[in-house]
C-alpha cells in the first residue's frame, strides 16, 4: 500500500475546562513535562468538526486511526495502529478491509459506568458517519464526499431531509462484517483512499454513547482510546494532557533509512521504551512570535518552529548559531510538505469571475508580487518559491516545474492591467476598474506582528501598481468561516499535507468543495474532469500528466495567488531526547522522552 492525507477551520468549546487531578498531585513523584507553544488558537476537539493543525496536534493523541506513520521512516512508511495488519485491498482499488485487534479499551469515563470499553470496528465505522452527518458540519465531509463510498453521500442527503442521519440503517459502503472487522467500499478506484485510516479526525475510534452524552460538549469531552486524555482546556490559552493510564502496552520502533545516523541513533537509545514516555504535556497558545521565542529561551518550553523574526539569530545560514549551540540547542531544518497561498474569491464582482479582463487583474496581482522580497524580509530565507498549488513530498511534485504563478515581472504586470483598462483616469493616482467605477481590493488579514509584516509588503507592491487596498482585521477562525461563505475577497493562509498525496491540494480546485476548502469558489468543468480522472489512476507519469493539466488550468485563471513552501527550523533543548519533526504524522508526543535531570541541571527546574 502506499502513503498519503491534508489540513485548517474553525469551531466553538468552553472557555475553560477541567478535567480529573494531575497525576502528580495523586502520586508525589517527579514527572516527565513536555512544553510546547502552538502559535494560533485550537478550535476543539471532536475528530469530526476540526480540521485546523493545532486541534490536530492533540485530537491525534487522544483518539486513534487503524494504521499510523513510522515515526522515524523516512521516505514514510505506513504501520497498523488500531489494525491488526494493513488493510485487504480488493485487485479494483474499490474493497478495503480492515481488521482491528481486540483487547484495545478507551480511556476511562464516567459513560462508562465503571466498566472496561473495549474498541471495536463499529466505533471507527461510526467516525465516518459522523463525518457525513450534516449535523456536524464536518469540513472533511468534501474530500470524503469525492471519495465515492457507495451509499454515503446518498444517507447524508437523506439526514438532511429528515434533519436526522440513521446510523443504524445499512450502507452498501460502509460495513461492519464483524466485531473486529469493517469493510469499505467505492463506487471507483481509488488507489490512494487507504492513506485515509491514518486520519483520526475521519476514522478515529469514537464511542458512539459519548457521543450521544456529551452532544453540544463533545468539542471539549474527547475519549479515546490513545496514550494521552485530555486534563484541562483554556481555551485559546492552555491545554494540558496526560498519560491515559489505560493505555495498551506499545513499546518504542522504528525503521529508520539506513543511512539516517540520527534517526538510528534515536532507534537504539529508545527501543523497547514503553509508550508513552512522557507523563504530561502542557500546551500554550503564543500567537506572538517574540513572547514564544523568550519562552522557548527561558526553559518554558522543549522546542520551537523558531519565528521567522528570529531566524536570522538562531539559524543563520541555516546552521544552528553558536551562541545556542553551547547550550547544548539542537537545529533540525526540513523543507515542509506545504504550500502558502493567496487566494481570491472568484465570486466576488471585484475581483473573481473568468472574463479577459479579470483574468487579467489577478495575473497582474500575481506577476506584480515580488516573492523573493516576502523570502528575504518576512520568510528570513525560510522559504521556496512555489509554481504550483503541488508541495514537495507529494506525488507529482516536479522541482523543475516553472510557471507564471511563482514569477515576478512588475513591467509586465502593468502592462497586463494597461491592456485590460485598468486606468488611472482621474489622475489621483490609483488605477480604476474598466467601466470607471472605483477598484479597491480588501485582504483579509490577523493581528499578529507577522500579519502586519505580510501587509507592509502587499501595501508596496500594490502600491507599485497603483492598485489601492485595504486590510480588514479579524481573528483566524472568524476569517476561515467567512471564506468558506464566500464573504472574504483576499485571504493568505497556508495548507499542510498530511500524506504523499496531492489530493488535498488538487481539491483546492474542485467545484464540489466550494464551501470547503475551495477558499477560491474556483468553478471550471474541466478542472473537476482532471481531477476525478487521476483520482482513480494508480501513481506514475500518466497521473503526473494529468497533474500537470491541472497545475496549468491554475495558471490560466489564477484563483490562487501561490507564494512558497516553508523550511522548518524547530530547535530543541538537549533534555528532550528523540524528537523530529514528521512530514505528515502529528501524534509525536508518545515519541519523546524528557531528562528531567538534564533540565533540572540546565535551568535549575523540572
Amino acid at each position: 500500500m502506499k502513503r498519503r492525507a491534508l489540513l485548517q477551520a474553525g469551531m466553538a468549546g468552553p472557555a475553560a475546562l477541567v478535567i480529573g487531578r494531575p497525576a502528580a498531585a495523586q502520586t508525589g513523584t517527579p514527572q516527565k513535562v513536555f512544553r510546547w507553544a502552538f502559535p494560533a488558537a485550537e478550535t476543539g476537539f471532536d475528530p469530526a468538526q476540526i480540521s485546523d493543525l493545532y486541534s490536530n496536534y492533540v485530537i491525534s493523541h487522544i483518539f486513534e486511526a487503524p494504521l499510523q506513520y513510522d515515526y522515524l521512516a523516512r521516505p514514510a512508511i505506513i504501520r497498523p495502529r488500531t489494525a491488526a495488519a494493513l488493510p485487504e485491498i480488493s485487485a479494483d482499488f474499490r474493497t478495503f478491509t480492515v481488521r482491528i485487534r481486540p483487547g484495545i479499551f478507551f480511556q476511562d469515563d464516567p459513560v462508562f459506568q465503571g466498566k472496561p470499553r473495549e474498541l471495536t470496528a463499529a466505533d471507527h465505522v461510526f467516525q465516518l458517519k459522523r463525518v457525513a452527518d450534516p449535523r456536524w458540519k464536518s469540513p472533511l465531509w468534501p474530500s470524503i464526499e469525492s471519495s465515492g463510498i457507495v451509499g454515503l453521500a446518498q444517507a447524508r442527503k437523506a439526514a438532511q431531509g429528515s434533519g436526522r442521519f440513521d446510523y443504524d440503517a445499512e450502507i452498501e459502503g460502509v460495513r461492519v462484517l464483524d466485531r473486529f472487522t469493517f469493510q469499505i467500499r467505492l463506487a471507483d478506484p481509488s488507489p490512494r483512499f487507504g492513506e485515509n485510516f491514518t486520519d483520526a479526525r475521519v476514522f478515529a475510534g469514537v464511542a458512539r454513547e459519548v457521543v450521544d452524552a456529551y452532544e453540544k460538549e463533545i468539542m471539549g469531552k474527547p475519549v479515546g482510546t490513545g496514550p494521552f486524555r485530555l486534563v484541562s482546556w483554556t481555551r485559546a490559552s492552555r491545554i494540558v494532557l496526560e498519560r491515559n493510564p489505560t493505555f495498551r502496552d506499545e513499546f518504542y520502533d522504528g525503521e529508520p533509512a539506513a543511512d539516517d545516523a540520527r534517526a538510528q541513533a534515536t532507534l537504539a537509545r529508545l527501543k523497547g521504551r514503553k509508550l508513552p514516555m512522557v507523563d504530561r504535556v502542557e500546551l500554550s497558545v503564543i500567537e506572538e512570535s517574540q513572547p514564544r521565542w523568550l519562552s522557548f529561551l527561558n526553559g518554558q518550553q522543549d522546542t520551537v518552529n523558531v519565528p521567522l523574526d528570529f531566524i536570522n539569530i538562531a539559524a543563520p545560514n541555516g546552521k544552528i548559531a553558536p551562541a545556542l549551540e553551547k547550550k547544548g540547542i539542537e537545529l533540525e531544518r526540513i523543507i515542509n510538505p506545504d504550500v502558502v497561498v493567496t487566494f481570491f474569491n472568484m465570486d466576488h464582482p471585484l475581483i473573481g469571475g473568468y472574463s479577459p479582463e479579470k483574468v487579467a487583474l489577478r495575473r497582474a496581482i500575481s506577476l506584480g508580487y515580488n516573492t523573493e522580497e516576502e523570502i528575504r524580509l518576512v520568510r528570513r530565507g525560510a522559504m521556496m518559491t512555489a509554481h504550483s498549488q503541488v508541495p514537495p513530498l507529494t506525488q507529482g511534485y516536479d522541482p523543475k516545474f516553472a510557471s507564471e504563478m511563482g514569477q515576478f515581472d512588475r513591467a509586465r504586470a502593468k502592462a497586463l492591467l494597461d491592456t485590460y483598462g485598468y486606468l488611472d483616469r482621474d489622475g489621483d493616482g490609483w488605477r480604476e476598474n474598466p467601466d470607471g467605477s472605483p477598484l479597491l481590493l480588501e485582504i483579509a488579514t490577523e493581528s499578529s506582528q507577522l500579519d502586519r509584516a505580510f501587509n507592509e509588503l502587499w501595501k508596496r507592491q500594490l502600491d507599485a501598481l497603483n492598485l489601492r487596498v485595504q486590510f480588514n482585521v479579524g481573528q483566524w477562525p472568524e476569517n476561515a468561516k467567512n471564506a468558506r461563505s464566500g464573504k472574504l475577497m483576499i485571504w493568505l493562509l497556508s495548507w499542510s499535507a498530511g500524506g504523499s498525496d496531492p489530493d488535498s491540494f488538487l481539491a483546492l480546485g474542485l467545484s464540489r468543495n466550494i464551501g470547503g476548502s475551495n477558499f477560491a469558489r474556483f468553478n471550471r468543468p474541466e478542472y473537476d474532469r482532471l481531477y476525478d480522472q487521476q483520482k482513480q489512476m494508480p501513481d506514475g507519469p500518466e497521473r503526473n500528466a494529468l497533474i500537470r493539466e491541472m497545475q496549468r488550468l491554475f495558471v490560466v485563471y489564477m484563483p490562487y495567488k501561490v507564494h512558497g513552501h516553508r523550511f522548518v527550523n524547530d530547535v530543541s533543548h538537549p533534555w528532550l531526547i528523540g524528537y523530529r519533526r514528521h512530514p505528515f504524522a502529528r501524534d509525536f508526543f508518545k515519541w519523546i522522552d524528557i531528562d528531567v535531570d538534564e533540565r533540572v541541571r540546565r535551568i535549575g527546574r523540572a
